[in-house]
Protein backbone atom coordinates (compact mmCIF):
# COMPACT_ATOMS: atom_id res chain seq x y z
CA UNK A 1 0.00 0.00 0.00
CA UNK A 2 1.33 3.55 -0.82
CA UNK A 3 2.32 6.04 1.39
CA UNK A 4 1.04 9.15 1.48
CA UNK A 5 2.22 11.80 -1.19
CA UNK A 6 5.50 13.36 -0.57
CA UNK A 7 4.96 16.98 -0.58
CA UNK A 8 8.59 18.38 0.11
CA UNK A 9 10.11 20.08 3.08
CA UNK A 10 9.04 23.56 3.76
CA UNK A 11 12.18 24.73 4.74
CA UNK A 12 13.55 26.32 8.15
CA UNK A 13 11.94 29.75 7.75
CA UNK A 14 9.69 29.67 10.80
CA UNK A 15 12.47 27.88 13.17
CA UNK A 16 13.89 30.32 15.66
CA UNK A 17 17.47 31.50 15.10
CA UNK A 18 20.36 29.36 16.45
CA UNK A 19 18.29 26.46 17.59
CA UNK A 20 19.58 23.22 16.48
CA UNK A 21 18.88 21.44 13.21
CA UNK A 22 15.98 18.77 14.04
CA UNK A 23 18.57 16.10 12.95
CA UNK A 24 15.51 13.20 12.91
CA UNK A 25 13.85 15.19 10.74
CA UNK A 26 16.91 15.83 8.00
CA UNK A 27 17.29 12.26 8.23
CA UNK A 28 13.97 11.56 7.41
CA UNK A 29 13.62 14.38 4.60
CA UNK A 30 17.10 13.45 3.44
CA UNK A 31 15.81 9.71 2.49
CA UNK A 32 12.45 10.90 0.93
CA UNK A 33 14.48 13.15 -1.71
CA UNK A 34 16.78 10.49 -2.75
CA UNK A 35 14.04 7.89 -2.84
CA UNK A 36 11.72 10.25 -4.60
CA UNK A 37 14.48 10.89 -7.30
CA UNK A 38 14.44 7.24 -8.51
CA UNK A 39 12.16 5.67 -10.64
CA UNK A 40 11.35 2.13 -10.60
CA UNK A 41 13.14 1.66 -13.95
CA UNK A 42 16.26 3.58 -13.02
CA UNK A 43 17.05 0.46 -10.40
CA UNK A 44 16.40 -2.28 -12.96
CA UNK A 45 12.40 -2.55 -11.28
CA UNK A 46 9.14 -3.74 -13.51
CA UNK A 47 7.03 -0.36 -14.21
CA UNK A 48 3.73 -1.57 -14.63
CA UNK A 49 2.24 2.12 -15.78
CA UNK A 50 -0.10 2.29 -12.85
CA UNK A 51 -0.67 5.49 -11.18
CA UNK A 52 1.82 6.51 -8.44
CA UNK A 53 0.74 8.64 -5.29
CA UNK A 54 4.53 9.03 -4.32
CA UNK A 55 7.32 10.52 -7.01
CA UNK A 56 9.84 7.68 -7.86
CA UNK A 57 10.62 4.49 -5.70
CA UNK A 58 7.67 3.73 -2.70
CA UNK A 59 9.37 2.53 0.18
CA UNK A 60 8.50 -1.23 -0.27
CA UNK A 61 10.47 -1.13 -3.36
CA UNK A 62 13.57 0.80 -1.92
CA UNK A 63 13.56 -1.53 0.91
CA UNK A 64 12.87 -4.61 -1.22
CA UNK A 65 16.55 -3.17 -3.28
CA UNK A 66 17.77 -2.74 -0.24
CA UNK A 67 17.16 -6.30 1.70
CA UNK A 68 15.52 -4.72 4.89
CA UNK A 69 11.82 -5.47 5.93
CA UNK A 70 9.84 -2.17 4.87
CA UNK A 71 8.97 -1.51 8.50
CA UNK A 72 12.62 -1.28 9.35
CA UNK A 73 13.31 1.04 6.39
CA UNK A 74 9.95 2.61 7.19
CA UNK A 75 11.25 3.39 10.49
CA UNK A 76 15.08 4.74 9.22
CA UNK A 77 12.85 7.22 7.01
CA UNK A 78 10.95 8.65 10.11
CA UNK A 79 14.51 9.49 11.60
CA UNK A 80 15.01 6.60 13.80
CA UNK A 81 18.55 5.75 12.95
CA UNK A 82 19.47 5.53 16.68
CA UNK A 83 20.29 1.35 16.32
CA UNK A 84 20.99 1.05 12.67
CA UNK A 85 23.81 -0.75 11.25
CA UNK A 86 26.90 0.84 8.83
CA UNK A 87 25.97 -2.57 7.11
CA UNK A 88 22.28 -1.85 6.51
CA UNK A 89 23.13 2.35 5.60
CA UNK A 90 25.68 0.85 3.29
CA UNK A 91 23.05 -0.93 1.51
CA UNK A 92 20.08 1.51 1.66
CA UNK A 93 23.06 3.33 -0.09
CA UNK A 94 23.26 1.34 -2.86
CA UNK A 95 19.78 0.92 -3.35
CA UNK A 96 19.69 4.96 -3.42
CA UNK A 97 22.55 5.52 -5.91
CA UNK A 98 23.76 7.20 -3.56
CA UNK A 99 27.49 9.14 -4.25
CA UNK A 100 30.31 9.07 -1.60
CA UNK A 101 28.97 12.87 -0.35
CA UNK A 102 25.67 11.55 0.31
CA UNK A 103 26.83 8.29 1.99
CA UNK A 104 28.62 10.01 4.11
CA UNK A 105 25.93 12.88 4.88
CA UNK A 106 23.60 9.96 4.88
CA UNK A 107 25.95 8.19 8.10
CA UNK A 108 26.24 11.31 9.65
CA UNK A 109 22.86 12.29 10.05
CA UNK A 110 22.11 8.51 10.89
CA UNK A 111 24.76 7.55 13.27
CA UNK A 112 25.57 10.81 15.08
CA UNK A 113 27.46 9.62 18.09
CA UNK A 114 30.23 7.96 15.88
CA UNK A 115 30.60 10.20 13.60
CA UNK A 116 30.14 13.84 15.12
CA UNK A 117 31.96 16.47 16.88
CA UNK A 118 31.06 19.08 18.32
CA UNK A 119 31.87 22.37 16.70
CA UNK A 120 34.29 24.69 19.03
CA UNK A 121 33.10 27.93 20.13
CA UNK A 122 36.12 29.86 19.18
CA UNK A 123 36.80 31.53 16.12
CA UNK A 124 38.59 29.16 13.73
CA UNK A 125 42.02 30.06 13.28
CA UNK A 126 44.17 30.16 10.09
CA UNK A 127 48.26 29.48 10.72
CA UNK A 128 50.20 32.33 10.18
CA UNK A 129 52.68 29.90 7.86
CA UNK A 130 49.88 29.17 6.21
CA UNK A 131 48.86 33.25 5.20
CA UNK A 132 52.72 33.51 4.57
CA UNK A 133 52.57 31.07 1.82
CA UNK A 134 48.99 32.14 0.00
CA UNK A 135 50.34 35.45 0.49
CA UNK A 136 53.61 33.91 -1.89
CA UNK A 137 51.23 32.54 -4.21
CA UNK A 138 52.79 34.77 -7.86
CA UNK A 139 49.33 35.69 -9.45
CA UNK A 140 47.22 33.02 -8.17
CA UNK A 141 44.00 33.73 -5.82
CA UNK A 142 43.88 32.00 -3.08
CA UNK A 143 41.96 31.97 -0.21
CA UNK A 144 40.87 29.78 3.14
CA UNK A 145 37.41 28.83 4.03
CA UNK A 146 35.98 26.68 7.20
CA UNK A 147 33.37 25.88 8.79
CA UNK A 148 29.34 26.94 6.95
CA UNK A 149 31.47 28.51 4.01
CA UNK A 150 33.34 31.31 6.46
CA UNK A 151 36.37 32.93 4.30
CA UNK A 152 39.12 33.51 6.75
CA UNK A 153 42.39 34.17 4.70
CA UNK A 154 42.94 35.28 1.84
CA UNK A 155 45.95 36.72 -0.83
CA UNK A 156 45.70 39.65 -2.49
CA UNK A 157 44.93 38.31 -5.92
CA UNK A 158 41.64 36.78 -4.24
CA UNK A 159 40.72 40.35 -2.93
CA UNK A 160 41.52 41.20 -6.91
CA UNK A 161 39.11 38.97 -8.32
CA UNK A 162 36.27 38.17 -5.91
CA UNK A 163 36.40 41.50 -4.65
CA UNK A 164 38.23 43.27 -1.65
CA UNK A 165 36.75 41.16 1.78
CA UNK A 166 39.29 43.70 4.28
CA UNK A 167 36.65 46.32 3.71
CA UNK A 168 33.39 43.41 5.18
CA UNK A 169 32.36 43.18 8.24
CA UNK A 170 34.48 39.91 9.96
CA UNK A 171 30.84 38.15 10.18
CA UNK A 172 29.93 39.19 6.75
CA UNK A 173 33.17 37.03 4.86
CA UNK A 174 30.73 34.31 4.43
CA UNK A 175 30.36 32.63 0.85
CA UNK A 176 26.44 31.53 1.65
CA UNK A 177 25.69 35.69 2.54
CA UNK A 178 27.58 36.84 0.13
CA UNK A 179 26.05 34.87 -2.71
CA UNK A 180 22.64 34.93 -1.37
CA UNK A 181 22.37 39.03 -0.22
CA UNK A 182 24.74 40.62 -1.69
CA UNK A 183 23.61 41.11 -5.44
CA UNK A 184 26.95 42.11 -7.24
CA UNK A 185 28.06 38.06 -6.41
CA UNK A 186 24.74 37.73 -8.52
CA UNK A 187 26.86 39.38 -11.63
CA UNK A 188 30.39 38.26 -10.36
CA UNK A 189 29.28 34.70 -11.25
CA UNK A 190 28.93 33.72 -14.50
CA UNK A 191 26.62 30.91 -13.96
CA UNK A 192 25.47 32.06 -10.48
CA UNK A 193 22.61 29.33 -10.29
CA UNK A 194 25.45 26.45 -9.69
CA UNK A 195 27.60 28.23 -7.63
CA UNK A 196 24.34 28.65 -5.21
CA UNK A 197 23.58 24.89 -5.62
CA UNK A 198 27.15 23.79 -4.64
CA UNK A 199 27.25 26.48 -1.36
CA UNK A 200 24.09 25.03 -0.49
CA UNK A 201 25.07 21.34 -0.82
CA UNK A 202 28.21 22.11 1.38
CA UNK A 203 26.38 23.67 4.31
CA UNK A 204 23.92 20.46 3.94
CA UNK A 205 27.07 18.70 4.90
CA UNK A 206 28.32 21.20 7.47
CA UNK A 207 24.53 20.62 8.83
CA UNK A 208 24.96 16.73 8.92
CA UNK A 209 28.13 16.97 11.21
CA UNK A 210 27.14 19.54 13.44
CA UNK A 211 23.24 19.74 13.90
CA UNK A 212 23.88 21.51 17.29
CA UNK A 213 26.04 24.61 15.93
CA UNK A 214 23.81 27.24 16.68
CA UNK A 215 25.98 29.68 14.20
CA UNK A 216 25.32 27.30 11.61
CA UNK A 217 21.48 27.27 12.72
CA UNK A 218 21.00 31.23 12.60
CA UNK A 219 22.60 31.42 9.13
CA UNK A 220 20.41 28.95 7.59
CA UNK A 221 17.43 30.69 9.44
CA UNK A 222 18.92 33.84 8.37
CA UNK A 223 19.06 32.66 4.38
CA UNK A 224 15.62 31.17 4.34
CA UNK A 225 14.01 33.96 5.78
CA UNK A 226 15.83 37.11 2.92
CA UNK A 227 16.31 34.49 0.12
CA UNK A 228 13.34 32.26 -1.64
CA UNK A 229 16.37 31.09 -3.90
CA UNK A 230 17.85 29.48 -1.04
CA UNK A 231 14.83 28.38 0.44
CA UNK A 232 14.03 26.33 -2.85
CA UNK A 233 17.80 25.09 -3.04
CA UNK A 234 17.74 24.39 0.75
CA UNK A 235 14.40 22.09 0.36
CA UNK A 236 16.22 19.93 -2.07
CA UNK A 237 18.29 17.80 0.31
CA UNK A 238 20.96 17.38 -2.13
CA UNK A 239 24.75 17.30 -0.50
CA UNK A 240 27.77 17.38 -2.18
CA UNK A 241 31.98 17.53 -1.91
CA UNK A 242 34.06 19.47 -4.77
CA UNK A 243 37.88 18.67 -4.93
CA UNK A 244 38.02 20.69 -8.43
CA UNK A 245 36.38 22.55 -10.63
CA UNK A 246 35.82 25.30 -13.02
CA UNK A 247 34.30 28.53 -12.58
CA UNK A 248 33.58 32.03 -14.54
CA UNK A 249 33.48 34.75 -13.07
CA UNK A 250 32.97 38.61 -15.22
CA UNK A 251 35.25 40.97 -13.39
CA UNK A 252 34.48 44.45 -14.27
CA UNK A 253 38.28 45.65 -15.54
CA UNK A 254 39.20 42.51 -17.36
CA UNK A 255 36.27 40.82 -18.14
CA UNK A 256 34.92 37.20 -18.59
CA UNK A 257 37.61 34.82 -16.47
CA UNK A 258 37.50 31.13 -17.01
CA UNK A 259 39.55 29.58 -13.95
CA UNK A 260 39.57 26.20 -12.58
CA UNK A 261 39.68 25.89 -8.83
CA UNK A 262 41.28 23.33 -6.55
CA UNK A 263 40.14 22.31 -3.54
CA UNK A 264 42.70 21.04 -0.92
CA UNK A 265 41.73 20.04 2.63
CA UNK A 266 44.35 20.70 5.54
CA UNK A 267 45.41 17.15 7.16
CA UNK A 268 45.95 18.90 10.42
CA UNK A 269 41.93 20.75 10.60
CA UNK A 270 39.72 18.84 7.84
CA UNK A 271 37.45 21.89 8.47
CA UNK A 272 39.51 23.86 6.77
CA UNK A 273 40.62 24.42 2.91
CA UNK A 274 43.04 26.13 0.89
CA UNK A 275 41.30 26.95 -2.05
CA UNK A 276 43.21 27.61 -5.22
CA UNK A 277 42.27 29.42 -8.75
CA UNK A 278 44.58 29.16 -12.24
CA UNK A 279 44.19 29.57 -15.82
CA UNK A 280 44.82 27.48 -18.95
CA UNK A 281 48.52 28.72 -19.68
CA UNK A 282 48.25 31.25 -22.58
CA UNK A 283 44.82 31.97 -22.43
CA UNK A 284 42.57 35.30 -22.29
CA UNK A 285 41.92 34.30 -18.87
CA UNK A 286 45.48 33.86 -18.11
CA UNK A 287 46.07 37.25 -19.37
CA UNK A 288 44.13 38.79 -17.40
CA UNK A 289 45.04 37.00 -14.09
CA UNK A 290 48.43 38.92 -15.08
CA UNK A 291 47.54 41.88 -15.49
CA UNK A 292 45.31 41.86 -12.12
CA UNK A 293 48.76 40.55 -11.00
CA UNK A 294 50.62 43.93 -12.58
CA UNK A 295 48.10 46.48 -11.43
CA UNK A 296 48.54 45.59 -7.86
CA UNK A 297 46.09 47.18 -5.25
CA UNK A 298 44.77 49.11 -7.78
CA UNK A 299 43.14 46.47 -9.37
CA UNK A 300 42.02 44.97 -5.68
CA UNK A 301 40.79 48.93 -5.50
CA UNK A 302 38.96 48.32 -8.29
CA UNK A 303 37.84 44.98 -7.61
CA UNK A 304 36.31 45.69 -4.61
CA UNK A 305 33.78 47.25 -6.66
CA UNK A 306 31.88 44.01 -6.42
CA UNK A 307 31.99 44.34 -2.66
CA UNK A 308 30.10 47.58 -0.86
CA UNK A 309 32.45 49.57 1.31
CA UNK A 310 31.45 48.96 4.93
Amino acid sequence: MDEQPFHGHTGPAGREPGRPLDRRAELSEFLRTRRARLKPEDVGLPDFGRHRRVPGLRREELAQLAGVSVAYYTRLEQGNGRNVSAEVLDSIARALRLSGAEHAHLTHLAKPRQHRRKPSARPQQVRVALRQLIDSFDGVPAYVVGRRSDVLAWNRMAAAVFGDWSRMPAQERNWARMVFLRPEYRELFVEWEQKASDIVSYLRMDAGCHPDDPRLSSLVGELSVKSEEFRRLWATHDVKEKSHGMKRVHHPLVGELALSFENFRLVDDEELSLVTYHAEPGSASAEGLRLLASWGADATRAGSATTPHT
